[in-house]
């Protein structure tokens, strides 16, 4: 008997009920993986111990060698890792690492220029009820009606009107490549800090599938530190050298108290796994598999945003199927297959029961999945959202999912 259910049977039933859940079930939303069992060990270590406001060897405690060593050791991996010259490991999560970089290098009312969120942006990039938008003027920039890709000379048509202090590139739900290059451009044009918000693929650039927004001399990069990165939920701040120190003071004490030093030894510990030569590996097999899978729905007739998929995501409008994005969501949860509910562009339903799902290989790939494994997967997910009233056919594909869900275990997972 473990300690938790000797002390708490409560939450040990709880759980363990989430331990079946995932075990049993194919987690396919984009924003979520499956850590290693050095990544756990390490976000339940004694380190969730140790308080240590400041900085390594600039702390307001004391105690604090160990720690410091472990903070600096996330540091070097990580800018090994992006080629950063600057590395922050202290964000708690993407939001308030986003929020930092406002507050350190923007002042009030200064215009940002983000993408629209009912177009993929992140609430965190200008959207109006958020710290974004609530404090600096937004100039949105938009997809195009009929492709829904990014129309990069209308981003640079709105960055000249509205001369934004910042412009963050990087999505919550677009499921294509970003033109650093153009953007960097356009910024430098305009006279605007150039930021990159690389939260979902974080990992495919970390192996080496996508392009580096530092290659092409962007100012701050942000990222959580799960997704595809496969590491504890978290953040890290990735800057040029000039932005450190605002950026620092934004972080603490501008924004928060201690870090949280058991997940920053989990960073290190993902970092160091994304170092690794079969990281790349995975990066790679994450993006076959989105493309497999989309090629395998396309072909039942669902139609996906941008046809397709550059990356980890992929995005579908299921009007045409006969559902909502909420009917879908549930009906696949019936089914033991995750994804989440999300508005498409121009999407002409509400938020909360909007015409699309937002789905992902991350987490499978982590669980061995690979291409040969997404007709199938295909098939279950199409047949679900077809007979989303039936709960006795969705009841049929959980059991056959589960089935395949007992050949791939979970890490760290053992029922």
């Amino acid at each position: 008997m473990s300690a938790l259910q000797a002390k708490d049977p409560a939450v040990y039933k709880i759980l363990h009920a989430e331990m079946e859940r995932q075990a049993y079930g194919l987690e396919l939303i984009p924003s979520e993986n499956y850590v290693s069992e050095a990544v756990l060990e390490a976000v339940g270590s004694i380190f969730t111990n140790k308080y240590s406001e400041g900085y390594p060897r600039k702390r307001y405690y004391g105690g604090q060698e160990f720690v410091d060593q472990v903070e600096e050791l996330a540091i070097e991996r990580a800018k090994k890792l992006f080629n950063a010259e600057h590395v922050n490991v202290q964000p708690y999560s993407g939001s308030p690492a986003n929020t930092a970089v406002f507050f350190g290098l923007l002042e009030y009312q200064d215009t940002i220029m983000g993408l629209k969120l009912d177009q993929g942006g992140h609430i965190t990039h200008g959207l109006s009820v958020s710290y974004s938008g609530k404090f600096h003027k937004v100039a949105p920039y938009f997809v195009d009606k009929e492709s829904h890709r990014i129309d990069m000379d209308d981003v640079r048509r709105i960055a000249h009107e509205a001369k934004p202090k910042l412009i963050i590139a990087g999505y919550t739900a677009y499921p294509r490549d970003i033109d650093w290059k153009t953007f960097r451009e356009i910024a430098d044009e305009v006279g605007a800090i150039a930021m990159a918000d690389i939260s979902h693929i974080a990992g495919l650039i970390a192996g080496g599938q996508l392009a580096n927004p530092f290659d092409f001399g962007f100012d701050v990069v942000t990222t959580t530190t799960h997704k595809t990165l496969r590491g504890p939920r978290s953040a890290i701040i990735m800057c040029k050298e000039q932005y450190a120190k605002p950026i620092d003071k934004a972080v603490f004490p501008g924004l928060q108290g201690g870090p949280h030093d058991h997940v920053t030894a989990a960073k290190a510990v993902a970092f160091g796994e994304a170092l690794r030569p079969e990281f790349k590996e995975y990066a790679a097999q994450i993006i076959k598999n989105a493309q497999a899978l989309g090629e395998s729905l396309s072909k039942l007739g669902w139609k996906l945003i941008t046809g397709g998929t550059d990356n980890h995501l992929l995005l579908a409008d299921m009007t045409d199927v006969g559902c909502t994005g909420m009917e879908a969501e549930e009906s696949l949860d019936k089914a033991g297959i995750t994804v989440n509910k999300n508005t498409v562009p121009y999407d002409p339903r509400k938020p909360f029961d909007p015409s699309g799902i937002r789905f992902g290989t991350p987490a499978i790939t982590t669980r061995g999945l690979t291409e040969e494994h997404m007709e199938q997967l295909a098939q279950w997910m199409h047949k679900a959202v077809t007979n989303w009233k039936d709960d006795a056919v969705l009841a049929g594909i959980h059991e056959e999912v589960k089935e395949l869900g007992k050949k791939f275990p979970v890490p760290g997972i053992s029922l």
